[in-house]
């Protein structure tokens, strides 16, 4: 018989390099899951992200046993590292803060391809030149 599944949550934590120290320690703890179990397992997961930030599902079940899904980063992470930008710009439509070559946005889009529900690489390019854009960066045509 199946576990009975009692939250699922989602949270961003560095690859391979998570900590149960606040704001993941608490937030797992709150949900019902061993924070020093789940850091071992996540960290063995990822460790070859190194720091990467990534999105993860976590199912709790009853018994306080529990799983989690890698998810890819979010795309205004793999745009910041695609462009080695500390953060996007404060009016995006005023101020621009790099270019995105088409390139650099197919890269993007094959990566984040699993976890969007775009049906092919040239939709999921258009999504993340949307995000480019409410950053302010300008993407190459």
């Amino acid at each position: 018989m199946a576990k009975k599944v009692t939250k699922v949550f989602k949270i961003m934590a560095p690859g391979g390099k998570a900590t149960p120290a606040p704001p993941i320690g608490p937030a797992l703890g709150a949900n019902g899951v061993n924070p020093g179990q789940f850091v071992t397992a996540f960290n063995d997961r990822t460790k070859d992200l190194n720091g990467k930030i990534v999105g993860c599902v976590i199912t709790v079940y009853e018994d306080r046993s529990f799983d989690f899904e890698i998810k890819a980063s979010p795309a205004s992470i793999l745009i910041k590292t695609a462009l080695n930008l500390e953060s996007g710009s404060s009016e995006p439509h005023i101020k621009k803060v790099g270019t995105l070559t088409q390139d650099q946005l197919r890269a993007i889009a094959e990566e984040k391809m699993p976890d969007m529900n775009s049906g092919s690489i040239e939709t999921a390019m258009k999504v993340i030149a949307g995000t480019a854009r409410s950053m302010g960066v300008e993407v190459e045509n």
